[in-house]
């Protein structure tokens, strides 16, 4: 028992190391090709064996599906606080067209390819597969959105489009899971329909609710000078877990309520909110870091093993005509250049949603094929990490210049 927990100790000392080795060098890393989820996915996966000899299988899955669901509330209520519904109206348009035509098309265009590869898994499992590689994540690509070369305007657009697609995917991800698990041999399948709209309505209702009562609380409590400024970090976990449970208890879906209340929250709060970018600079990096860590730990190993050549080409079509292919159409007629609708088409990565996404369904769910998800999420997962992670800084350097040396700043449109 001992030699067991001085093991233990090992590991989380030498995690800790990484972290700290990693802050030490954090410019210097940046004016690299590595990036973060590389690097902890590496750390992750060199790990892998130790961790699952030291732990049991039990500890692990709650630990997972633990750390899994608070980054995924946090990221969900952060990232939807940004956006607000006026910038939206006026200077949003590529953004919007992209959420809103690009994502179904997304999806759709993903399903068929899904069940084209593996159609004795059946559509539900096609719909699901489709749904939890659809969200992006601009941490994969955080030297394009924070690169001074790259165009204003495009940095804007990558960041607004992964800042909301995870959230408004999550009623496909649902319906997905539910229909997959209904699809089981013996499922009890009473009163899953209205279970599930339940879940879709009530969950924006909490969230509305919420982020509105919280936030009109936290405008009075400033407005008399009540609230320190320090207190915000605190005051902003408690709405986004207020949230989720709130609509946990009364049959919704707490990471819909999450989402829809950072919404709500952030396009009623009348004071200074940088608090939640502070917050989540500090804590919401720690698990992205930990997030990676457990992929390449506890999933990545998983889906290599069950990994199958039609993973690998679902993957390399999930990260190339799958996404660019409706983000091309869904531009179309917005005078934007084709370097630049192909350089928005790439830089779609699958990351931090996905890995989360998958965690969650395959715990909460029973269903055929789980290790097949698994195979395919893991790599389009560890394929996007690096291929997106490498071409960051070059293609950043190039959109630049390319912008820089044509005449017209979005360049000629392409129709």
């Amino acid at each position: 028992m001992e030699a067991l927990h001085w093991s233990t100790d090992l590991i989380v000392l030498s995690v800790l190391a990484s972290i700290f080795i990693y802050s030490l060098l954090t410019n210097a890393i940046a004016k690299t090709i590595v990036t973060l989820p590389i690097i902890f996915m590496v750390i992750g996966y060199l790990c892998a064996r130790p961790i699952e000899a030291l732990a049991e299988p039990e500890i692990l899955a709650e630990g997972k599906r633990f750390l899994a669901e608070i980054t995924l509330v946090l990221v969900l209520f952060s990232d939807a606080s940004h956006v607000r519904f006026r910038t939206l109206r006026r200077n949003f348009k590529t953004p919007l067209r992209m959420l809103i035509i690009g994502l179904p098309l997304t999806i759709g265009l993903g399903m068929m390819v899904a069940y084209l590869l593996n159609p004795e898994s059946g559509l539900a499992m096609a719909l699901l597969t489709a749904a939890v590689l659809t969200p992006t994540d601009a941490a994969l690509g955080q030297t394009v959105v924070s690169s001074p070369d790259v165009p204003e305007s495009l940095r804007q657009t990558i960041n607004v489009e992964s800042g909301l697609n995870d959230g408004l995917v999550l009623p496909f991800v649902l319906f997905g899971a539910i229909m997959a698990s209904a699809g089981l041999e013996g499922a009890n399948t009473d009163g899953l329909a209205s279970s599930a709209m339940l879940q879709v309505v009530l969950g924006p209702i909490v969230g509305i609710t919420f982020g509105w009562i919280f936030a009109k609380s936290m405008d009075a409590a400033q407005d008399y000078e009540l609230m320190a400024e320090a207190a915000g970090g605190v005051a902003f976990l408690a709405v986004a877990f207020s949230a989720f449970i709130g609509a946990e208890i009364v049959g919704g879906n707490g990471f819909i309520a999450a989402f829809v209340a950072g919404m709500v929250f952030g396009n009623t709060y009348k004071h200074e909110i940088r608090f939640i970018g502070e917050f989540m600079e500090g804590v919401g990096q720690l698990l992205t870091m930990f997030a990676f860590l457990v992929f390449g730990a506890l999933l990545l190993p998983d889906g290599l093993e069950h990994v199958t050549w039609e993973a690998v080409v679902l993957a390399a079509l999930f990260l190339t005509v799958v996404r660019m292919l409706p983000i091309w159409l869904s531009l179309l007629g917005t005078g934007l250049a084709l370097r630049e609708k192909l350089f928005l088409g790439w830089f779609g990565p699958r990351g931090l949603a996905s890995i989360l996404f998958t965690l969650i369904m395959m715990d909460e769910f029973d269903f055929l094929g789980e290790q097949e998800l698994l195979a395919c999420v893991s790599m389009t997962v560890f394929m996007s990490i690096i291929l997106h992670g490498v071409s960051a800084a070059p293609l950043s350097k190039w959109i630049g210049r390319v912008a820089r040396n044509n005449a017209s700043p979005s360049g000629s449109a392409d129709g």
